[in-house]
């Protein structure tokens, strides 16, 4: 198995030590499972290690991974700080009494409300994306009489070779100001001449589903040489570096197993010894993980509604959600681990495509699945399904969303309830 918290027994998938099948008759499909020790132990690889390596760090739990009340409960418990990027998701987490001194708003489209509604709740920080917003904050924030806590978002000019929608750091992207057209220079200057703004330092972010660390290695390099120039130019020295997400994680057998620990060392000494040569205080380093922290922890859960067999071309196996509680492989072709939670015992009689519920040809969860005989009421599982499911699940063809059932040892209990046909309903006027 790749997930380390899926086990057999006598034929039965088993995730956090529970049955799969009980636990999909028990809530009912499709369902999302959440193991809380395992999230719970990833906060801890991240908090640990940057302890450990950098001395003045904290880890960034990013919010759309996946926003619930609960995780940020746990991500508070653990002592994570939160990237958030909206009014709700600042919302959800002020519901968990989580500190909002440890929040971090980003996004590059903030609008007046939302800045005025971070600040009123106290946010700690903002993530500037652009002049036009660095104004923004500026002017709302004389208005309520305070200065501002901020970092300015920088592209690096850096292509990860991520896919080409989860790439954030090229100097063609929408987000933040670049570095190598000398836009990021003016940024910085007016940010230092902002009087509501106070200045802390740079955040940047190359893309999702970093497997190797040398693209923090060459982010750090462009950002604390930047930040040697801003020092040379105006006195000012940066005391935070934010160097944006986390590392990647195995969706199927083919993807790499990350030492996170063991890379953030490295990288801890690169830029321990990057900054003697420059002549810079190492800075308070900040990473966000999302999901790295929810994805290997989650499990979604569906119930096979019938199999058709085109002869000569494929069969399909249709489920009872699908691009609804997870686009990504509608996306982005996202890879996935699918299993069939009570037949593991059995061999594979060739291949089926899992089809979404949805009207639409291309709501698929995973094709070329080797999977055994099915009938209507097997039940299905996709791995390593926490991260960007229920965060970007929709009411497509109108369709109400899946619960999210935490499991902590012999325990499971709803964190989100699942939505009704009068939930959607109840919008209507």
């Amino acid at each position: 198995m790749i997930c380390h918290n899926i086990t057999a027994c006598g034929g039965r998938l088993r995730f956090a030590g529970r049955d799969a099948g009980e636990l999909a008759r028990k809530y009912g499909t499709p369902l999302y499972l959440m193991d809380e020790r395992r999230l719970r132990q990833n906060c801890r690889v991240y908090r640990e290690s940057m302890a450990a390596g950098f001395g003045r760090a904290l880890p960034l739990y990013a919010s759309k991974a996946l926003a619930c009340k609960r995780i940020y409960e746990i991500a508070a418990e653990e002592g994570l700080g939160a990237d958030v990027v909206s009014a709700g998701e600042i919302a959800l987490a002020k519901s968990a009494a989580f500190p909002m001194e440890k929040v971090f708003f980003h996004g590059s489209a903030k609008t007046d409300a939302e800045i005025g509604y971070a600040m009123d709740c106290g946010v700690g920080y903002f993530i500037i994306d652009s002049l036009e917003e660095l104004e923004a904050v500026d002017r709302l924030a004389g208005e309520r009489g305070v200065r501002q806590r901020a970092l300015l978002r920088l592209t690096p000019g850096i292509d990860p070779h991520t896919f080409e929608a989860v790439a954030t750091g090229k100097v063609d992207s929408k987000f933040g100001m670049s570095i190598e057209t000398g836009q990021a220079m003016d940024f910085t200057l007016a940010a230092l001449a902002a009087p509501h703004v106070d200045l802390r330092g740079f955040h940047a972010h190359v893309g999702s589903q970093v497997f190797d660390s040398a693209v923090f290695y060459d982010t750090a390099d462009i950002m604390l040489r930047f930040i040697a120039d801003v020092k040379a130019r105006t006195g000012y020295e940066a005391e935070m570096l934010n160097l944006g997400g986390g590392y990647g994680v195995r969706y199927t057998g083919e993807d790499p197993t990350v030492d996170i620990a063991g890379e953030i060392a490295s990288v801890a000494a690169h830029i321990r010894a990057l900054c003697g040569e420059l002549g810079l205080r190492e800075p308070m380093v900040l990473l966000e993980p999302g999901r790295s922290i929810v994805a290997d922890a989650g499990m979604t859960l569906y119930t096979v509604q019938g199999v058709k067999t085109i002869p000569g071309y494929r069969r399909y196996v249709a489920i009872d959600g699908g691009m609804t509680d997870n686009p990504r492989y509608a996306l982005y072709r996202s890879a996935y681990t699918v299993l069939a939670a009570e037949h593991l015992d059995q061999e594979s009689d060739g291949v089926y495509t899992v089809a979404g519920r949805c009207c639409e040809s291309g709501d698929m969860i995973q094709e070329e699945v080797p999977l055994p005989p099915l009938k209507r009421g097997d039940i299905l599982a996709v791995c390593t399904t926490g991260a960007y499911n229920h965060t970007m699940a929709s009411n497509y063809n109108a369709v109400p969303r899946p619960p999210i059932v935490m499991l902590d040892g012999e325990r499971d209990y709803l964190a989100v309830r699942r939505e009704t046909i009068e939930d959607i309903l109840r919008r209507e006027v």
